[in-house]
């Protein structure tokens, strides 16, 4: 992740109606000593923020996203910013998340071993991760994903964690990334008006679409498990 990007990061920050829409989805399973690995600019942290939550944990491996971090949350006690991988983290968590960072990594089993390792019996790790390795495009190489992800990866119990919730998310999303890696083949990071379009015209519409559709389908999954 050192070389995530700048335009991406700053240009997704702005995405504030799909990522409250997919925090709608999983809030209610980040509580207590809490762990964000790969906090970015802290795009999701600033909106799951509740009281209760005792501390939240952020790691990061880019050293202006530590400095930005640190900016922005310096006011918030309870946050403590760190330069780490998981296992080099002391302590255990009642909430661990990877909010569009696995894809990231490149063993992400040998991680999510890790990540169970440093969760409190009882507590979930929150995962999201882009969907369907057929819609792999330049922005997702440029951004450094390894890959993308299908259902099965996730229908399946990893370690002495069990899966509580899986959902797809954003279906029109993904017509939208399918359309585009089509006639911008070419392109490599959406435009500002873009990604304002997906946001505050579309998510709306995806959020009916998904629920309709009952989760089957969409650009990005959400997978939840229990230790």
């Amino acid at each position: 992740m050192q070389n995530y990007p700048e335009t991406a990061t700053e240009r997704f920050d702005n995405a504030n109606f799909h990522i409250k829409y997919c925090l709608s989805i999983i809030k209610k399973y980040i509580k207590g000593d809490v762990l964000e690995v790969g906090a970015g600019c802290g795009s999701f942290t600033r909106n799951y923020l509740s009281k209760e939550i005792n501390n939240i944990v952020l790691t990061e491996k880019d050293d202006k996203n530590i400095s930005n971090l640190k900016d922005i949350f310096r006011s918030k006690p309870k946050i403590n910013i760190i330069k780490s991988s998981i296992n080099n983290i002391d302590g255990k968590f009642d909430s661990i998340l990877y909010f569009h960072v696995l894809e990231h990594i490149q063993d992400d089993i040998k991680e999510l071993e890790e990540a169970e390792k440093k969760l409190k019996p009882g507590g979930h790790l929150v995962i999201m991760v882009p969907a369907h390795p057929k819609i792999y495009s330049n922005l997702d190489k440029a951004v450094g994903h390894f890959r993308r992800y299908e259902k099965d990866f996730f229908k399946k119990n990893f370690f002495n964690l069990n899966l509580v919730n899986f959902k797809f998310l954003d279906s029109i999303g993904y017509l939208l990334y399918y359309l585009n890696k089509i006639f911008f083949k070419k392109e490599t990071f959406p435009s500002s008006f873009k990604i304002l379009l997906w946001d505050k015209f579309f998510t709306p519409l995806t959020i009916v679409v998904d629920f309709f559709t009952n989760y089957n389908f969409g650009k990005c999954i959400i997978a939840v498990y229990k230790k």
